[in-house]
């Protein structure tokens, strides 16, 4: 399988990373904006490439990472949209700029990145987009994430919309939408509390997901929580 990884650096993504990296068989491309922990994962695995790319400029960065993932795939089997920005702020406290940093990351980004690996997917490929429970409908909200599950709903509403698109194409598009898991950016906005799943745990049924999950899902949006959030 030849299998991109958008946000794989740190937290869930790096253990996916190392997941899916365990089957030779896999081919991984990992974009994140961390260059150090880049080169630990190119160099340290035959079968992961990496490059360095920051969501929230993705549009100026397009030709560098369509000509990145070309010469090492002709085709992309799965892709995994794990990138995500949080800022934990009241919406009245909420900046402009800190407003757009999340959308352009959580959504916007994504969004272009979907749209420049489509052409090279085939029939039987998969795109699994991770949103939140916060951006689930009708799921309980918490103060001082407006714009994030704003974002994580956009992500999961484009889901839908895209399912239906590429059906043609045959391939589909799914979306998971997280409860609190353990991870580096669940402890900077949220200092000292404890998620129920951590992120080895997570990554593992991720990984799984998008291996097998398109067998059974198109279009679907599906809460993975066993609390809220």
């Amino acid at each position: 399988m030849n299998i991109i990884v958008n946000g794989g650096t740190r937290g869930i993504g790096r253990e996916i990373v190392d997941n899916l990296s365990l089957n030779t068989n896999n081919q991984i491309f990992v974009t994140g904006r961390n260059d150090t922990i880049l080169k630990s994962l190119s160099s340290g695995y035959r079968n992961v490439r990496t490059c360095s790319i920051d969501m929230s400029l993705f549009d100026s960065q397009t030709k560098k990472f369509e000509e990145s993932v070309l010469s090492y795939f002709k085709k992309v089997d799965i892709l995994i949209n794990l990138a995500g920005f949080l800022v934990a702020k009241d919406f009245l406290e909420m900046t402009n700029s800190e407003a757009r940093l999340i959308m352009e990351t959580n959504f916007f980004g994504p969004a272009s990145l979907i749209r420049l690996v489509k052409p090279m997917m085939s029939a039987g490929s998969h795109i699994v987009n991770v949103s939140s429970m916060g951006g689930f409908q009708g799921s309980s909200k918490f103060r001082g994430l407006s714009y994030y599950s704003a974002s994580k709903a956009a992500i999961a509403c484009l889901t839908e919309c895209l399912a239906v698109e590429f059906q043609e194409s045959g391939i589909n598009v799914n979306c998971l939408a997280l409860g609190a898991v353990q991870t580096e950016m669940l402890n900077e906005a949220f200092p000292g509390y404890k998620a129920p799943v951590d992120a080895k745990q997570m990554a593992r049924f991720i990984s799984e997901f998008a291996l097998t999950g398109h067998k059974f899902f198109n279009g679907k949006i599906l809460p993975v929580a066993v609390s809220n959030p």
